[in-house]
């Protein structure tokens, strides 16, 4: 009977030990490549370290974090854009190891469009109706010198999207006219605009809300409505691809073990609800103040001490 009750003490302290030192382990946040994502991702790692824990940026790709999240490798994945990411968050959740941490306090939306100066100086009559991308005089003040003489479309990286906006200029009938190019990197979506302005030439980038452009001024080009399974991806066909985005919520992913190996860290995130002027100031540090995003995320914890000690308690 003493060597049963030894047994179960010493199986019980392994268990203790076991939790405490997965407890232990450096939080791992993902960092991927546009501004807000980032800084909060480093807000995340401050608070973490704040409340006694480690953490560990890890940089990874936008769609297979998730799988990344479900088997472990990563404990969250705290921008999820629904129009986007959707798919990937939800297969990696049916498959068992992700769980759905809440969402933040917002509305998003993902699009094509155009700095308000474009409108303005009347580059494409008509805009921000997608009609007005037919005419030719419109496309030819949007060509590059990699466009072949065609306008061009300025997309986020192809992983973001990979073929839904080569697919939706196939489907509305401006392929003949327009073609896509891919940016590297959200930076090189402002870059863009600062070169366009510059050289006064039109631009149509892919951009987002919120987003630090907001109180730039960016117009979203209306296509037609958005409906689910209009996109060829989505098991549509090249009749319906020609739709817009939808409308979104912005969520958190995060491992199934993220609550019992670090509680209080978890309890934080599931709290943690950005608004859209909270990521506007986050990506405005960065991609107009000219802060890393180390510092970017300590002046906002700074300027929004209320807010975090909040989601602490």
């Amino acid at each position: 009977m003493l060597k049963f009750i030894t047994k179960i003490a010493v199986v019980a302290s392994l268990f203790v030990f076991s939790s405490v030192a997965k407890a232990a382990d450096p939080i791992r946040i993902p960092v991927l490549n546009w501004s807000s994502q980032i800084v909060m991702a480093n807000v995340m790692a401050q608070v973490f370290e704040e409340m006694g824990h480690t953490a560990e940026l890890v940089p990874a790709e936008s769609a297979s974090r998730y799988e990344a999240v479900r088997i472990g490798d990563l404990h969250v994945a705290h921008e999820t854009w629904e129009s986007t990411m959707a798919l990937p968050f939800y297969a990696a959740m049916d498959k068992g190891g992700l769980i759905d941490a809440g969402s933040h306090n917002l509305i998003t939306f993902e699009e094509m469009g155009v700095p308000n100066w474009v409108i303005d100086e009347g580059l494409c009559p008509g805009l921000p109706n997608w009609e007005a991308l037919k005419s030719p005089e419109c496309a030819a003040n949007f060509a590059t010198a990699d466009s072949d003489g065609k306008g061009r479309w300025l997309e986020g990286p192809y992983e973001w999207h990979t073929d839904v906006m080569p697919n939706r200029l196939k489907g509305l009938g401006l392929d003949d006219q327009w073609m896509v190019k891919f940016a590297g990197s959200a930076d090189a979506l402002w870059a863009e605009l600062a070169a366009a302005k510059k050289e006064g030439r039109g631009t149509v980038i892919f951009n987002w809300t919120p987003n630090f452009t907001d109180a730039e001024g960016f117009v979203f080009i209306e296509f037609p409505p958005f409906y689910q399974g209009c996109r060829i991806e989505d098991g549509g066909s090249v009749e319906t691809t020609g739709c817009g985005s939808p409308i979104g919520w912005l969520k958190k992913a995060a491992h199934i073990k993220f609550p019992i190996t670090h509680t209080s860290a978890y309890k934080f995130y599931t709290k943690m609800e950005f608004t859209s002027g909270n990521i506007g100031e986050m990506a405005n540090y960065v991609d107009n103040g000219g802060m890393t995003h180390a510092e970017a995320a300590t002046a906002y914890i700074a300027n929004n001490r209320d807010q975090i000690d909040l989601f602490m308690k």
